[in-house]
């Protein structure tokens, strides 16, 4: 029994503290005054008994009380019960010393009478709260109502003479002598709280979800602070919520009343639950990681930073079921233990709430109490405990029985078994405090039982009732809460207390005596006498103690874990893991590869990875495993693969499992040394994990110490079993020694298979011989009981020696040299997970370090000595071993450690002499002739990429990724050849490769763990192609890395050449570098040439001439050289800085007249040239005569020019360029500077019919004072410029006079819809769509300067809808009527003036310049007659760069990524839409050509780019001649490799160009061609094959053909000088190396593509199109080019493993004739074959018609003995079949569907160009300067230019003061020269009458307008003159205020009766609107007078208001009369 009170204490008020009314308190008086020797006077109770501080009252007011809670240091709890009153004190008004009498405090009322609070206290350790009230309210009446009774005697009373029994005891009765009867009532449990009806009272504050989530975080370790006016309900809801939490206790910071003193105390990083008076929540509302809880207003504020766990959803659900039906807002809860839970707290709270939808709700039932509802609460939340921790009995594991039992929590097993690994409550809830004491409270198995270890034993019996019933849930829960109730009321009847009180409103009497001071000795000498009195040790004899009894065990884990995961447990999946051991160990190795992969995917599984164990467990005999090579070595991988699937946890227990088994499986090296498996299993994290060890370790000590006692039992288990009819294992191997404990079940269950019996045994666990034990202890002798202490004392010391052994075995790595991995957890703090006994190696090893970081010691033998150490420290600790036994251990383990290390020295010598494991022979990979191998075989794994194809996936096919072979590295190629992984597909051999020279990225990758390699791959590439090949390669472990940094290093040397001459083309043919046509002088060798070539660039920068040669030639006229490098003004992509070429970069300082004679010294040199069939083009085109080059004839119109022979007018220009007749060269050498590069047009093409001309061009020459400093080459005046652009017109009409159609009157059989431009204008415009003109050209379309010279038509009303396009009549180009009369006459729209000016343009010009935007500026259109400038939108090189980046990444992906899409990703890089963006331009020029019969000159960029490609698909389309193989070599020679593409730059083919990125121009020219190709089958001779070939080889550089940037560096190369061999000579010869020894012998350079495909094309029909008909095909080709009509080019997406990509023939073949020579060997001659589109080239492997019978008619010639033909005569000789030409009647549709083809491509055609000539209009008529200001934005604005916001963090821009213009800063140098200048307010008012404006639509008008008549668009569009009034009713000039007080700005105003619309502008001639008002929203219009924020300047009356639904607008007009007249207006219109 113990003491009611310890102490009673009266507080009160500290008068000598007090200031203004507050002081502290202080202890008036204690008793007893003498500290107890049990129990010390707690100080500092007086800031509890006025939490929120002591201050004096002006008022009095009621006595209080409240229990608050104080805890020790020894984390005892003491209540203090405090009951404060108050009393009367006189105040006489006093200043403190440091103040005046007059410095009053102003906010301190000064009363005569003041009430001090008084506290009477009693400090107690128990929790009877309401005998505290009863004592305390006592003392208070009887000191209120001056009873007769002494105040010494009843405290006295309450400290000496009530005693309370312990829980369990009797009821006790006393009275303390104020007339009292009182009763205690001590509960029937020492370990359940006592709640009363608290839990009740918090769920109805708070809720159920709020008090959920509470409860959830103290749970989880929280900070919860609560807050309310009711000191009382902070401790009652604090005392709930612990109470909640039973069976866990809380351990953390425990104040449910937190004094305003000690509010820092909620800063500590600890948790806690702390409550605060709510007056002070402003204090603590700062706190970011605290939770507070607003009691009153049932509020929980949970910060940002604070994520609450939830309590797993099976047992939510559960749980909130219980509490409530609302299941709205508790979606996150969703699973079988949370529906129990809520269904339970449903039928609490809501008993309602079940019947409130029943038709006939039964009668009303009287509402449960509070307390009673307060237990069914509890007994819900005591069942979720049970549910939750279900099985937790299965996972204690005893280390020590005696002397005192120590048990641990295996954390992993049961969070394993639960399938709560990832759960992050329970993770928090098992490594708390609580959960730790939990363990130690009720781990012991024979103790003390209370009510959770009855709920536990039979939870889940009743989950099972539930189930089939769900209303016995109530049941039990109700049955619990009975148990709690009696719990705290035992006794049935209750005891009527008798406690006197005051009368009411006693405490308000005026007259009230002061509480007065007690006698210390009276009250000493009644404690005394009640002590001696009342004999404690008599009652104790009455108290029965509780009796100890063994615990139930419940529910095993393995049963619930096993429910849990039937459908895991796959049977087949074991039976296959099962067989694959077999076969293992039975030496059939072949067998177990097959279903190896198998088994690695199964062992994912966690039961497949346990049942691996006991599979291997049942082969290890006798301790020991000797394996073969091979076993071992598929034993190890079985391993491994399990441990990589595992965590480091362990979870599952199986690596604990394999602890035993890695010591016992072995491999014999040589004589005496053995390897056992541990040395290859130490790369996984586990082995690090200390926590995992002692796991480990505890479970084998349980597992001995049950051997210890099992022999006492033996007798009892025989029985038992014999009983069952079952009978135990045989040896303790099969009883599951050598398992984990959690695996024992399953174990058993093995056994039992492999004996073929069917019964179950029964063992007798740990726990229950502990419970034995522990029950017949004391009855045992002194000498048993020590005998059975150091039994187990030893058994411990062993497993610590045996574990040391085994934990230095898996942490000395074999190669003890290599640094240790896993090191995390050895020198950091322990892992450990035991809650019980603290670790000797947390605070202080034996062997402690200094505070260092020992992380950098090299050192394997010390770091794993240290970490041994910690382990034996840990657990002998834990386990009680004796201190000479640790120190033993100690001294041990370094001489194990060093032994080991010896003894693996030898092991790692001999493993590395082992036999290399038998891997796929390396297979040499078939080279081309002059191909040399430069980097041996490395052995790689080529990984899948993102591609699906050769997967085996859902698409098909064998798997033949990933694949085991070699990499290797040679002159030309990249390449891997190898054989896949996949056993079934293990026959095949994969072959992926690609050139070097087309490597664009390299990057590392990091491979992981592989499961289908089974093995770490620790280093791994990822090559990147153009060619579309991606090699994804992993090293084997046998590669070291220097041999992968040198093949990287390797790769990157060969990938970037010095030069051209350095690549494959020419070093595969082992020919030195050409000597060029002259000697190169040494750079620089004289001071005086140096001097010389510095002055002649500084003279040319200079814009000076240079000295002209002397030296006359043949061929070559005396020229003024131009400077070697030409700098454009605005380069085509990025790369404006870097030289044009490498063979440029030396060419600026050379003297000039070096190379004129370089051509001209040997007259044969050009005869040489016109050899090449680019140049023979012109003769076949008709431009001029090869034979009469440099002489003119008057009889031809065009000649061959030499003006570029010496190369000395552009360099990027062949030699022999065609030009007109009637222009001289001198002429040509002036204006050529006028383009960039110097790359004036030129004559490429001529039509044949229509004689219409196609010209190439770069684009024109800006004229700025850049331009011409950097272009003018002759003195400083402008007689140079004059000159150059002179020339330029003469040769532009030049040009127009040669084209016929310029003289031609066309006939009226040229106006057919499908015959000409012109009349489709007419026709076909219903759905021809136009851009709107853009925003910043839309302002002030007409101005000044445009409609000056515009005549005036007012005789001639044009109409006011678009009816056509334009018109064929010849007008003037600049005339146009005048803008006033035009709007009298009802002129269009600014947007329809536009189009129509632009499409005036369209009328018949014979000459189209098709250009850039950009060249508009400076032209003098009237100086170009009968020439028309066509601005295009295109593409430019670097969007080319970057879509095809993204089109190699949607193609080629490197990961399979679920999420990708490939078509998406094709879209997103924009590759089809340039395709279409060509194929367009190259149809409008087609349409020029042939329909409208102009002449079409292309001048895009520098010319080497996208106008090759225009210029190069427009012949295509145009001449069939270009659709043959020798067309095409001619297209390619002439337009590209002539005319300068820049191949090398664009390619990247040396190192010098490698920062440019690679440009696939030439490639998107393929791509076109293939799509023509597709659409047009019948028009081409060759085949897609062809156009494959060429797109592989232009950057492979195996051929000199795209090598080079121009013609110049390719004569300087000796190239094109090279004595031909006869073309049509066949070699005779059938080598597969593409030359003949006597071909190579006459080839002085690298060979040509062209003579590859020559002869490639003779001997077989790979490149022919069979279905080719020239016959039949179109002249003109017009392919479709919409999206829809385009196609992905197979050649990016298929490839062939066979053989690799099949563009290099000879490989190809001899890869196919090995395979073939494989085949027969081994399975005799197959004639059937299977094809796999993933594997096999279909074009090549497929039996294909053509060449079946070629070969026929081979074999019988030779059989015949003829001379074999060629196939091409054999082809020839073929008669082609009989047609007859029928006249048949053509239907209808079938010429709607030939009309309609050509409809289309000319509508194309048509948008072109009338796109371009809206640009080029508005280009020309917006000259006029803007006139910037900086400006400041107050407001947010937005940039006219760039539409981006202009208000932000600067707020400053550029506004035009003339037009109202506003921009950025960067912008203002971009923005269009179109300043329309505002009219001035008397202007406007005097010419409002007559001045109108265009119309404009608001700014939601849509970029795109329909060219129709249709009546909607003239309504959008309608003119806004006064003439028509229905449209416009009234104009003008306005003032409008932005908003109150803001500035005023003027603004055009337009009240649109139509539209019922307000509208207004930046200016009269602004078309775009910036806003309106809907005059269907408007309320009131009305003047305003005296407005605050007028203006100066402003006349009374002229403001007026409009006052809208939504706002209210201010406007100012000129003066009274106009605003007067706006106002009317607008009422008019309102009303």
């Amino acid at each position: 029994m113990s003491r009611l009170a310890d102490y009673f204490a009266i507080v009160g008020y500290d008068h000598e503290k007090d200031r203004s009314g507050s002081s502290c308190g202080k202890v008036i008086q204690r008793f007893p005054e003498k500290d107890w020797d049990d129990c010390p006077f707690t100080q500092g109770i007086e800031l509890f008994c006025q939490p929120t501080g002591w201050t004096l009252s002006t008022q009095r007011q009621q006595p209080s009380f409240y229990v608050a809670v104080l805890t020790d240091i020894d984390a005892d709890r003491h209540y203090c019960a405090s009951f404060t009153f108050y009393e009367t004190i006189a105040m006489t008004p006093t200043h403190p010393d440091d103040q005046d009498g007059d410095d009053q405090e102003p906010n301190m009322v000064h009363h005569s009478l003041m009430f001090a609070p008084k506290s009477l206290v009693l400090m107690s350790r128990l929790d009877y709260f309401e005998a505290f009230r009863n004592c305390l309210g006592l003392i208070y009446t009887v000191y209120m109502e001056n009873l007769q009774v002494q105040l010494e005697t009843i405290v006295g009373n309450i400290l000496g003479c009530v005693q309370v029994p312990p829980p369990g005891g009797p009821q006790v009765r006393f009275s303390i002598g104020a007339g009292d009867r009182q009763a205690l009532q001590p509960p029937l449990s020492s370990t359940l709280p006592v709640t009363k009806s608290n839990v009740a009272l918090v769920f109805d504050q708070l809720g159920i979800n709020n008090a959920m989530t509470v409860f959830t975080a103290a749970l989880t370790d929280h900070k919860i602070l609560f807050h309310s006016f009711s000191y009382s309900r902070l401790t009652a809801t604090a005392h709930a919520f612990v109470s909640l939490m039973y069976p866990l206790r809380y351990s953390y910071v425990y104040i449910p009343i937190l004094p305003v003193s000690l509010l820092e105390v909620l800063n500590t990083p600890t948790p806690f639950i702390a409550g605060v008076h709510s007056s002070l929540r402003n204090d603590v509302v700062d706190l970011l990681d605290v939770i507070i809880v607003d009691l009153d207003g049932g509020s929980v504020r949970i910060p940002e930073c604070v994520n609450i766990p939830s309590i797993p959803d099976p047992i939510m659900n559960r749980t909130m079921r219980a509490l409530t039906m609302v299941s709205a807002p508790l979606t996150v809860y969703l699973s079988p233990i949370m529906n129990r839970t809520m269904r339970a707290l449903t039928m609490i709270q809501n008993t309602e709430l079940l019947s409130a939808d029943y038709a006939f709700p039964p009668s009303p039932r009287k509402p449960s109490p509070a307390s009673q509802r307060d237990k069914e609460i509890r007994a819900v939340f005591i069942r979720m405990f049970a549910d939750i921790f279900t099985g937790y009995r299965s996972c204690l594991t005893i280390i020590r029985i005696h002397p005192e039992p120590f048990i641990t929590f295996h954390k992993a097993s049961f969070l394993g078994q639960r399938g709560m690994v990832d759960d992050d409550f329970i993770l928090r809830v098992l490594d708390g405090m609580g959960f730790g004491a939990f363990v130690a409270e009720r781990g012991p198995p024979y103790r003390v039982c209370d009510i959770f270890d009855e709920v536990y034993a039979t939870m889940q019996d009743h989950l099972r009732e539930e189930r089939i019933n769900p209303d016995k849930m109530m049941e039990h829960v109700k049955d619990l809460a009975h148990q709690l109730h009696l719990n705290e009321n035992p006794n049935p009847q209750p005891y009527v207390q008798k406690v006197p009180k005051p009368t009411e409103g006693a405490y308000a009497r005026i007259h009230q005596p002061p509480f007065q001071t007690l006698n210390a000795n009276t009250v000493q000498d009644i404690i005394d006498e009640g002590l001696a009195k009342h004999s404690i040790k008599s009652k104790l004899a009455n108290v029965r103690p509780h009796q100890c009894r063994i615990v139930p065990m419940g529910m095993p884990i393995t049963a619930v874990a096993d429910k849990q995961r039937m459908v895991e447990n796959n049977a087949r999946r074991l039976e296959v893991l099962r067989n694959c051991v077999n076969f293992i160990f039975e030496n059939k190795i072949s067998d177990a590869r097959i279903i190896f992969p198998a088994v690695l995917r199964a062992l994912k599984s966690r039961v497949a990875r346990l049942a691996l164990t006991q599979e291997l467990h049942y082969h290890v005999q006798s301790n020991r495993a000797m394996l073969e090579n091979q076993q071992f070595d598929l034993v190890v991988k079985l391993l491994n693969c399990a441990l990589q699937n595992d965590t480091n946890l362990d979870e599952s227990g199986v690596a604990a499992a394999m602890v035993p088994l890695v010591t016992a499986f072995c491999r014999k090296l040589c004589t005496g040394v053995l390897q056992f498996a541990y040395t290859c299993v130490q790369d996984h994290a586990v082995w690090a994990n200390l926590q995992f060890w002692e796991q480990a370790f505890y479970q084998d000590v349980q597992k001995q110490i049950r051997q210890l006692y099992l022999p006492q039992y033996e007798e009892h288990l025989v029985v038992n079993v014999s009983r069952e009819g079952s009978r135990s294992p045989s040896t303790p191997r099969e009883s599951g020694d050598s398992l984990s404990s959690w695996s024992r079940s399953s174990s058993t269950t093995s056994d039992s298979r492999r004996s073929g019996a069917t019964y179950k045994t029964r063992e007798i666990g740990a726990l229950e011989i502990a419970a034995e034990q522990l029950r017949i202890y004391t009855t045992l002798n002194k000498m048993t009981q020590q005998e059975l202490i150091n039994n187990e004392e030893s058994t411990v010391y062993s497993q610590a020696i045996h574990y040391a052994n085994r934990m230095v075995f898996l942490r000395v790595p074999l190669d003890v040299s290599r640094s240790l991995k896993n090191t995390q957890g050895l020198d950091g703090e322990s892992n450990s997970n035991s809650n019980i006994t603290a670790s000797i190696a947390e605070s202080d090893s034996f062997d402690a370090e200094s505070g260092f970081d020992e992380t950098e010691t090299v050192d394997v033998g010390s770091t794993v000595v240290r970490f041994v150490t910690r382990f034996v420290d840990k657990v002998c600790a834990e386990g009680g071993v004796t201190q000479e036994h640790i120190k033993s251990l100690h001294q041990m383990i370094p001489g194990v450690v060093a032994m080991h290390i010896e003894t693996l020295e030898n092991v790692h010598k001999e493993s590395k002499r082992l036999p290399p494991i038998q891997k796929p022979k390396i297979l040499t990979p078939s080279l081309l002739p002059g191909e040399e191998v430069v980097m041996e075989g490395l052995r790689v794994y080529l990984l899948p990429d993102g591609r699906e194809e050769g997967l085996g996936a859902y698409m098909g096919g064998p798997t033949l990724l990933p694949a085991e072979g070699a990499v290797f590295l040679t002159t030309y190629r990249i390449i891997f050849k190898g054989t896949p992984c996949d056993p079934l597909s293990c026959e095949q051999i994969v072959i992926r490769s690609f050139p070097v020279a087309t490597l664009t990225k390299e990057k590392k990758i990091s491979v992981q763990y592989l499961p289908h390699l089974d093995q770490w791959l620790q280093e791994g590439l990822q090559l990147r192609s153009n060619v579309f090949q991606l090699l994804k390669i992993a090293f084997d472990e046998e590669v070291g890395s220097d041999n992968v940094e040198t093949f990287r290093k390797l790769v990157i040397k060969i990938r970037n050449p010095p030069s051209v001459f350095n690549t494959f083309a020419f070093t595969g043919h082992m020919i030195q570098q050409a000597t060029p046509l002259r000697k190169q002088k040494e750079k620089n060798a004289s001071l005086r040439q140096f001097a010389k070539r510095t002055l002649l660039k500084t003279a040319r920068k200079a814009g000076l001439k240079s000295k002209q040669s002397n030296r006359k030639t043949k061929y070559v006229l005396p020229t003024p050289p131009l400077p070697r490098r030409n700098i454009s003004p605005r380069s085509s992509d990025s790369e404006s800085e870097r030289p044009n070429s490498e063979a440029f970069d030396d060419l600026s300082i050379i003297d000039e007249g070096e190379f004129v004679t370089s051509l001209s010294s040997d007259p044969k040199n050009l005869e040489r040239l016109v050899e090449k069939t680019g140049y023979q083009d012109y003769q076949r085109l008709g431009l001029g005569n090869l034979s009469t080059i440099g002489q003119k004839s008057r009889s031809e119109p065009f000649r061959i020019s030499v003006v570029n022979a010496n190369y000395s007018v552009c360099r990027s220009y062949p030699a022999l360029l065609v030009v007109p007749q009637v222009v001289a060269d001198e002429s040509i050498r002036k204006f050529a500077r006028c383009h960039r590069q110097s790359r004036f047009p030129v004559i490429t093409w001529r039509h044949p019919r229509t004689k219409a001309l196609l010209l190439r061009a770069s684009g024109l020459h800006s004229r700025g004072l850049m331009g011409m400093l950097r272009h003018n080459q002759t003195s400083g005046t402008s007689s140079g410029e004059t000159s150059s652009s002179l020339e330029q017109e003469k040769y532009f009409s030049a040009l127009v006079a040669a084209t016929p159609s310029s003289n031609r009157s066309y006939h009226s059989s040229y106006s057919d819809s499908l015959t000409s431009l012109d009349s489709l204008m007419m026709v076909g415009t219903d759905t021809l769509t136009i851009p709107e003109t853009p925003d910043p050209l839309r302002r002030g379309i007409f101005s000044k300067g445009s409609t000056a010279n515009r005549s005036s038509t007012s005789g001639k009303p044009k109409p006011t809808s678009l009816n056509r396009i334009g018109s064929l009549r010849e007008k003037s180009r600049f005339s146009s009527p005048d803008t006033r009369s035009r709007a009298q006459n009802g002129s269009l729209d600014h947007r329809g003036d536009l189009i129509n000016s632009s499409v005036q343009g369209l009328h018949r010009v014979s000459l189209y310049v098709l250009g850039e935007k950009t060249q508009m500026k400076g032209i003098k259109m009237e100086s170009f007659q009968k020439c028309d400038f066509i601005p295009l939108d295109f593409f430019e090189v670097r969007h080319v760069k970057a879509s095809f980046k993204k089109l190699m990444r949607a193609c080629v992906p490197s990961s399979l990524s679920p999420e990708a899409n490939f078509y998406k990703a094709v879209e997103e890089s924009e590759w089809l839409l340039q395709i279409q963006n060509v194929m367009q331009l190259a149809g409008a020029t087609v349409d020029l050509l042939d329909v409208q019969g102009s002449s079409v000159m292309i001048c895009l960029e520098d010319g080497w780019d996208v106008t090759s490609q225009v210029v190069a698909v427009a012949e295509i389309l145009l001449d069939p001649h270009y659709r043959t193989i020798e067309g095409f070599k001619a297209l390619v020679e002439k337009e590209w490799l002539s005319f300068g593409h820049r191949f090398t730059h664009r390619s990247n083919q040396t190192a010098a160009n490698q920062a440019s990125g690679f440009a696939p121009v030439f490639l998107q020219f393929l791509d076109v061609v293939h799509q023509i190709h597709r659409q047009f089958p019948l028009s081409f001779e060759f085949n897609q094959h062809f156009l494959k070939v060429v797109a592989y080889h232009y950057v492979s550089n195996r051929f000199r053909t795209f090598m080079l940037d121009n013609e110049f560096e390719r004569v300087e190369a000796g190239w094109l000088h090279e004595d031909k061999r006869p073309s049509k000579v066949d070699d005779g010869e059938e080598d597969l190396g593409g030359f003949s020894p006597k071909h190579t012998a006459n080839t002085s350079v690298g060979g040509s593509i062209w003579d590859y495909i020559e002869k490639q094309h003779r001997r077989s029909a790979i490149f022919y199109n069979f279905m080719y008909s020239p016959e039949d095909g179109d002249t003109v080709l017009r392919p479709y080019s919409n999206i829809s009509n385009l196609r992905i080019w197979d050649y990016y997406l298929a490839e062939d493993l066979a053989h690799g990509p099949t563009f290099d023939m000879e490989v190809v073949t001899k890869e196919i004739r090995q395979n073939e020579d494989q085949e027969a060997e081994a399975m005799g001659i197959s004639r059937r074959k299977i094809l796999n589109a993933c594997y096999d080239s279909i074009m090549l492997q497929e039996p294909n018609y053509f060449h079946g019978q070629f070969q026929e008619i081979h074999r019988l010639e030779t059989d015949l003995g003829h001379l074999p033909q060629k196939w091409k005569v054999q082809w020839d000789k073929l008669e082609s079949p009989h047609r007859d030409h029928v006249q048949r009647q053509v239907s209808f549709n079938t010429q709607m569907v030939r009309s309609h083809g050509r409809s289309i491509h000319k509508r194309s055609t048509l948008e072109i160009l009338v796109r371009g000539k809206m640009l080029g209009e508005a280009a020309r008529m917006f000259t006029q300067p803007h006139h910037f200001e900086k400006t400041t934005f107050t407001t947010p604005m937005y940039c006219d230019y760039c539409t981006h916001v202009l208000w932000g963090l600067s707020k400053t821009g550029m506004r035009c003061v003339d037009c109202g213009y506003n921009c950025h800063d960067k912008c203002q140098p971009s923005v269009p020269k179109n300043c329309t200048k505002l009219k001035t307010m008397s202007d406007a008012s005097a010419s409002s009458s007559s001045i109108s404006r265009t119309g404009g639509s608001d700014a939601s008008s849509s970029s795109v307008v329909a060219l129709s008549t249709a009546t909607t668009q003239a309504f959008e569009n309608f003119p806004s003159s006064l003439g028509d009034c229905s449209h416009s009713t009234h104009e003008g000039f306005l003032y409008k205020q932005g908003a109150l007080l803001k500035g005023w700005k003027q603004r055009w105003f337009v009240l649109d009766s139509m539209k019922h619309q307000l509208r207004y502008y930046d200016a009269i001639q602004d078309g775009n609107c910036k806003g309106f008002i809907d005059l269907a929203e408007v309320e009131s219009v009305q003047p305003v007078k005296n407005h605050p924020g007028a203006s100066k300047k402003s006349e009374e009356n002229s403001i007026f208001e409009i006052r809208t639904v939504r706002r209210q607008y201010n406007f100012m007009a000129a003066n009274p009369v106009m605003a007067q007249e706006w106002i009317d207006k607008l009422q008019s219109c309102i009303q």
